[in-house]
């Protein structure tokens, strides 16, 4: 079978800048994958795994200076923001050694035995133990924080999981430069480099999904390809967990207070965050709900100027910029739908490759019912946003009950409602939570703050599962708990011992040590 080559492309101009490596086939991904899994139990000590993470970092920011140009000559999001997206990558690999370290992403709960109950209860014994090999297909938008090093790799490493990564097509290099230096940091540490493989090439990666070795798998793309990927996993004769980011809409909710006393406010951080990125951020707010009247005209004004503004910009690849166009002009041909800044290709020519921000707006009427409009309720990936105006209270509760799940939903409030003066800001709290995984309230989505306490998912489409992909939970997507009955001392893992010679923290008879 002839050898299919792998191509870097520079964005801006379409052409290809060299050829990275040759797409893989199934003896690559068998090969890549029982590699992986012969270095799993190299990953069972926490310590080593806590200084692989370190070591990864380490090496990342060595070649910092590389990695960025590179990120940037094959996306064209800036050399600015592919920093920081370095930055908060290496970030995020320490702060998995740290969790690592501390071991409360073990859940050890420690039942002894009581004949005083009824019934009596045995000894038992929880903890939360690694999957196995875990796949991960990349992200376009983000060719370091949710690619190669990226939080699924991060986290499932930090979980003792071996990674094989399928490679985003429009980021070949930087993923082989970024694998090279995990690699790197692997064999530094006395690890197999095996902890961390990369295939390319899209049967590749359905090879990836389907091998039996393959204990789960991480995506973030379109819904249409991780769809199939996720019918796939569950198609196995053995099913794996697939946890998928797929699409969101990120609806926001303007009420009339907050227009009355902040509209100019209100619109210039929608254009700030509809347009961050070109537009290709995951949590790019994509329908809002402003009020008719005057209020909601200055909004729209303030939204509309700032827009016009933008400087037109390149999306990651040809493909991304022709369904944005092509979204663009079906959404924007749609009855009662009114264009007050056109969105479309950047300047006139054949070598233009940039695209220009836009605004439609529609009478939230239309988006109450079957039809057409429905369109309106799906992602358009690119930099334009859907202004849908109001009437009264009830059509928006019209509007947010024919919304799918999302990554985010804001709430735009007033200063008497966000202090609870009245019930408007907790109701609408209350009909946007089942509809989003992270709510914010007088804020923006775009930006997903690695903490702790961070929820990066939410109801389908947004992702697969009720997981998160960023913050120190994410770990719990590569691991299941399993429970030890009477059995006796000698015989335990030692993080289940009574006298805890790892010191971890855990729960014994209800209550909680360390």
């Amino acid at each position: 079978m002839a050898e299919v080559p792998v191509w870097s492309v520079d964005p801006r101009t379409g052409k290809q800048r060299e050829q990275v490596t040759t797409e893989a086939g199934a003896e690559d991904v068998d090969r890549a994958v029982r590699g992986a899994h012969a270095a799993l139990p190299a990953l069972a000590d926490r310590t080593a795994r806590a200084v692989l993470l370190r070591a990864c970092a380490a090496q990342l920011e060595a070649r910092r200076e590389e990695i960025v140009a590179t990120a940037d000559a094959e996306s064209a999001l800036g050399a600015a923001r592919l920093g920081g997206e370095l930055t908060r990558t290496t970030g995020q690999l320490l702060a998995f050694a740290d969790e690592v370290e501390d071991g409360a992403f073990l859940g050890v709960i420690i039942d002894h035995a009581d004949a005083s109950l009824a019934p009596p209860r045995p000894d038992l014994r929880r903890y939360r133990i690694p999957l196995g090999v875990v796949a991960v297909y990349a992200a376009s938008n983000f060719p370091l924080a949710f690619s190669v090093p990226g939080g699924d790799t991060a986290s499932a490493l930090a979980a003792g999981c071996p990674v094989v990564v399928k490679a985003h097509p429009d980021h070949p290099a930087t993923s082989e430069l970024c694998a090279s230096a995990l690699r790197a940091a692997a064999v530094e540490t006395g690890l197999p480099e095996d902890v961390l493989s990369v295939v390319h090439g899209f049967d590749a990666g359905v090879e990836l999904v389907r091998h039996p070795l393959v204990a789960a798998a991480g995506f973030t793309g379109s819904v249409r390809g991780g769809r199939a990927l996720y019918d796939a996993a569950a198609a196995r004769p053995h099913p794996i967990p697939f946890h998928g980011e797929l699409g969101s809409l990120n609806p926001v909710v303007v009420t009339a207070s907050a227009a009355e006393e902040r509209a100019e406010e209100i619109g210039e951080g929608l254009a700030g965050s509809m347009t961050l990125g070109t537009g290709q951020f995951c949590v790019k707010p994509g329908l809002v709900l402003a009020p008719q009247g005057e209020a909601g005209d200055r909004l729209l004004g303030a939204l509309a100027e700032r827009v016009r503004a933008f400087e037109p910009g390149p999306l990651l690849d040809g493909r991304m910029r022709e369904a944005f166009l092509s979204g663009v002009t079906e959404r924007a041909g749609l009855d009662g739908v009114d264009a007050p800044v056109q969105a479309g290709p950047g300047a006139e020519g054949p070598d233009d490759r940039t695209v220009g921000a836009g605004v439609l707006t529609v009478p939230a009427r239309h988006l109450t019912g079957d039809g057409p409009h429905e369109r309106l309720l799906e992602e358009c990936f690119g930099p334009v946003t859907v202004v849908a105006r109001y009437a009264d209270e009830a059509e928006v509760s019209a509007v947010l009950a024919r919304l799918p799940g999302n990554l985010t939903a804001t709430v735009q409030l007033g200063e008497a409602e966000a202090a609870g003066k009245d019930g408007t800001g907790a109701e609408l709290l209350a009909a946007l939570t089942p509809l989003a995984g992270r709510v914010l309230v007088n804020g923006w989505p775009t930006g997903v703050a690695v903490a702790p306490a961070q929820h990066h998912g939410g109801p389908y489409p947004a992702t697969t599962s009720t997981s998160t992909s960023v913050g120190a939970t994410a770990m719990e997507r590569w691991l299941r708990p399993v429970a030890y009955q009477s059995t006796p001392e000698p015989l335990l893992p030692p993080e289940l011992r009574d006298d805890n010679p790892l010191g971890l923290p855990r729960r014994v008879d209800g209550r909680r040590e360390g």
